[in-house]
């Protein structure tokens, strides 16, 4: 998890505040309705319980960051994340549309006003709770298979009808060792009987611990052919708190052997070829390369080396930024699969509509993009970060046949 600093955690909680002061306001004056001074004094005191309790554990939190058990840390954060989103971004609705009717009432009367702003306004704020609600303890492990074909005139025949699923961002850490839930997941995935399990990185949240009890786990995920993987930006370390630079290379040697132990080849800037009769494609894979702030760590040269002379590839690269940036009409690469936005885990997936607020900071962030003959696909990912729920980006599955 990343630490954010203590004056960004203040402005946080004073954002809560402002908005829950403003929500009171407008609270009061449905709760004026009422006849019970009792139920009246009971909501208003539970509001406000709930707004100082909340404000003061984030505070608390962050205070204890340092001297709270990792472990217990993703656990609080995340709860305290949920709790967050849940009560303040129904409330900043609630507020701004009853502000809006109260100031722009041109279609009830006054009297009238009394009862239905009101209630269109707590309507207005109930109903993204119940959403986010929903989000939470409905869809957030709801997993989704989302089929794809795609056409390559340079794919060789005796690969025509290649099957691949590519998963992405487990972060093994939010699942909280409940490995049941992941294994719904890998029966989907041998269901689908594969030739290539690819999977983009983001295999934890920070630390080697959260691999504890997954290796039986992933261990029964069944490729045809091979299982490959590259690393993530959140696999190396670099939002932990460590106590020297010898215990921060040890975690990441812990998380880059955990892929031996469940038998995937993990590609550090390097390259595979896979040979079927004769005809050969390459699997190539880097390490984690994005835009700032994000690091650098991928060198896409040096994996092309072995296999420049494969006229078809496939690159596993975690960032999807990395395809504009460094591989659309710079290589001959066919396919790039990429994971790390989770479609910002929440968003608008209508048939061929989709939305996200992730795509003002991503361009390409969920589903498959093409330009002249070069494809990329960004999955969703499989699991979760930060934010407990998923509101309309379930998590996912891609299954990929390549054709002809």
């Amino acid at each position: 998890m990343r630490s954010y600093s203590f004056f960004t955690i203040m402005l946080l909680c004073l954002a809560i505040l402002l908005v829950d002061t403003l929500a009171f306001y407008w609270l009061k004056s449905i709760t004026q309705l009422l006849q019970s001074v009792f139920l009246q004094n009971f909501i208003h005191i539970t509001f406000w319980t709930f707004t100082i309790g909340l404000i003061t554990a984030i505070i608390l939190l962050r205070l204890r960051l340092k001297v709270t058990h990792p472990y217990l840390n993703q656990l609080l954060i995340t709860s305290l994340y949920g709790l967050t989103i849940s009560s303040f971004i129904p409330k900043i609705i609630f507020v701004v549309v009853i502000s809006i009717l109260y100031f722009t009432n041109y279609v009830f009367s006054e009297e009238e006003s009394l009862i239905a702003i009101p209630i269109i306004g707590l309507f207005a704020g109930f109903l993204p709770f119940l959403m986010i609600c929903y989000s939470i303890f409905r869809t957030l492990y709801r997993f989704k298979v989302h089929r794809i074909k795609i056409n390559f005139d340079e794919l060789p025949p005796n690969f025509n009808g290649l099957k691949i699923v590519h998963i992405s961002d487990l972060h093994l850490g939010s699942f909280r060792s409940r490995y049941h839930i992941l294994d719904r997941a890998i029966k989907l995935i041998n269901h689908l009987e594969p030739d290539f399990i690819f999977f983009t990185g983001d295999l934890v949240n920070n630390h080697a611990w959260e691999l504890k009890g997954w290796q039986s786990v992933l261990k029964k995920l069944n490729a045809k052919t091979g299982k490959f993987g590259v690393l993530g930006n959140h696999d190396y370390g670099d939002y932990g708190k460590w106590k020297s630079e010898e215990r921060k290379q040890a975690n990441f040697e812990t998380i880059k052997y955990f892929y031996k132990k469940i038998d995937f080849k993990l590609l550090l800037n390097e390259a595979v070829s896979i040979e079927n009769d004769g005809q050969k494609i390459a699997i190539v894979g880097v390490e984690n390369w994005g835009n700032p702030p994000f690091k650098q760590y991928g060198d896409l040269k040096k994996a092309l080396k072995s296999v420049d002379n494969i006229p078809f590839k496939i690159l596993l690269s975690h960032d999807p930024s990395h395809w504009n940036e460094e591989v659309l009409e710079k290589t001959d690469i066919a396919l790039t699969l990429s994971g790390h936005t989770h479609g910002m885990q929440a968003g608008i997936n209508i048939k061929s509509k989709n939305w996200s607020p992730i795509q003002y900071k991503y361009q390409h962030w969920a589903g498959l993009y093409k330009r002249f003959n070069q494809y990329l696909y960004v999955t969703r990912g499989l699991g979760w970060m930060g934010f407990p729920g998923r509101l309309g980006m379930r998590p996912e599955i891609t299954f990929i046949e390549l054709h002809q």
